[in-house]
């Protein structure tokens, strides 16, 4: 009863005009940033951060203006993996294996609404399942002492490779620069000043804005310029048709987006896990259960749609859990999240629930009604979001990039931050030539401080007795995660990425 008390007390933040309208406006804007290929859910949150910010928005407000683009990406991602085959972000390739085929057989309109019906159960079970969870992790997290959140921190860094990852040398080596990137600034014990050399501008440390945008939305600009793509595929190849699906359709495919729901929270609430496993697993446990000859799967099958769909959308939400009651990220976007949380002077953690009672319960609240209006929006207006593929990307990256200056320079109102933007921005095209993932690099930067802090408070009760981080059953369950989490994607990290591909392939293949 007491959920249900703070429940009603998060609607009536959610439901003041202001809120509302930024929950349909993130909405609207999130489903046209998934729709683009490339962009995907991390760069669309990062590239309105300096609009929420620059507007003046109070805490709740941009967070829940950042967390409805956040849904509306996932959303958004369907479209391009549908219309044109190519996904919109890595949790939507699993999409385009039925998705596409179906858009050839004339039922792109049909597949569209039925993406947006199976996106709708997984995320609204998802947020269910983080009411009921997230206040019970915090019962746990109030066990947690100096030694335990340092441990829990170096779990986020084992982990967040992904379980798709194949070089977890990349992934060491991007937390370790993420780490490093940390350390500029003040010591925060003794106060002497570290790798400023002698640089005024760095005194108080890198803002987590400064490296998200540019690594994440200004890299995407030199790659385009990289490439010079002139333009964006166009989606009047694909009609899309017919667009509410026969009740039989969904009738047969709600058992499959149950099964997808439910694999895509598990995954989601994993750190690292991510969308893109909930999505694969999703697909793969649907094919064994009801097409294991491959006759339908592949070809079409609105199944193939339906579970991958709930999959990724349920991911989304169940990696809010950990973010929110534990501070630690459960995927790229939410590191990205969280980053905007810190920024607003709001510590995400145990003592969130009842320090910001109104910001947390005020977002849950705002991410149900962010689902409805996702569903509402997503079925009439499919016309409107195909369009968005005709937009060429000449045109689309300076917006990108007007944004990322503005938006900057109007919170700083320093050129030298963001001269310091340009500079992640080509150190982000560069890890990204690389292969080099940059979550790890933002994570890093973001939990790089709360460690440092955290590994010395437990020395000093510990009287310099580095055993305290094994010292409880606690820390040796963490430390027993973190390995497991860091060793098993290179065992069977390459054998998934595999069979995703091997699947993607089969599928062109019997396209063509």
């Amino acid at each position: 009863m007491e959920i249900l008390s703070l429940l009603a007390d998060g609607f009536a933040v959610a439901l003041t005009p202001q809120n509302l309208f930024l929950s349909v406006l993130g909405c609207f804007l999130g489903t046209l940033m998934g729709a683009l290929p490339g962009l995907g859910p991390a760069n669309g949150v990062a590239i309105l951060i300096p609009i929420a910010f620059s507007l003046g928005l109070g805490p709740t407000p941009s967070l829940i203006l950042l967390t409805s683009v956040y849904y509306g990406a996932m959303y958004g991602g369907r479209i391009s993996s549908i219309l044109l085959n190519i996904p919109g972000d890595e949790p939507a390739m699993m999409t385009c294996l039925d998705g596409y085929p179906m858009a050839q057989q004339g039922k792109a309109g049909e597949a569209l609404s039925l993406s947006g019906v199976a996106s709708f159960v997984g995320a609204f079970v998802a947020t269910c399942g983080l009411v009921l969870l997230a206040p019970q992790l915090v019962k746990i997290a109030l066990l947690f002492g100096p030694a335990e959140y340092f441990v829990l921190f170096t779990v986020a860094f084992a982990t967040l490779g992904g379980i798709s990852s194949t070089n977890q040398a990349k992934s060491a080596f991007a937390a370790a620069l993420g780490l490093g990137i940390a350390m500029i600034g003040s010591d925060s014990q003794t106060g002497s000043q570290r790798f400023t050399f002698g640089h005024i501008h760095l005194y108080d440390g890198i803002d987590f804005l400064i490296a998200i945008v540019g690594l994440f939305a200004l890299s995407e600009v030199f790659i385009f310029l990289e490439h010079h793509r002139g333009g964006a595929a166009s989606a009047g190849t694909a009609k899309v048709g017919r667009i509410m699906p026969d009740f039989s359709m969904i009738k047969r495919c709600i058992p499959s987006m149950a099964r997808g729901t439910g694999l895509g929270f598990f995954a989601g609430v994993l750190p690292g896990a991510g969308a893109s496993l909930g999505s694969f697993l999703a697909y793969s446990l649907e094919k064994q259960a009801v097409d294991r000859d491959g006759k339908t799967f592949g070809k079409g099958d609105p199944r193939g749609v339906a579970a991958p769909e709930a999959g990724n959308n349920a991911a989304s939400g169940g990696a809010l859990v950990p973010m929110l009651a534990l501070g630690v990220p459960g995927s790229g976007t939410t590191a990205v999240l969280l980053a905007v949380l810190l920024q607003l002077n709001i510590t995400p953690g145990p003592l969130l629930f009842t320090k910001n009672p109104d910001v947390v319960w005020g977002l849950i609240a705002a991410l149900f009604l962010a689902n409805f209006i996702l569903l509402a929006m997503n079925i009439p207006l499919v016309g409107i979001f195909t369009r968005v593929l005709m937009v060429p990307t000449r045109i689309l990256m300076p917006v990108v990039a007007m944004i990322s200056f503005v938006g900057i320079y109007s919170i700083t109102g320093s050129t030298f931050d963001v001269m310091l933007m340009v500079g992640f921005g080509v150190a982000g095209w560069l890890l990204r030539k690389l292969e080099v993932p940059l979550v790890p690099v933002i994570l890093g930067i973001l939990l790089g401080n709360q460690m440092e802090v955290n590994l010395r408070r437990a020395m000093t009760i510990s009287d310099g007795d580095w055993l305290i981080l094994v010292g409880s059953p606690l820390t040796i369950i963490l430390w027993i995660i973190a390995i497991t989490g860091f060793v098993l994607p290179m065992l069977l990290g390459r054998r998934v990425k595999k069979r995703m591909e091997a699947a993607r392939n089969e599928e062109e293949f019997v396209g063509d």
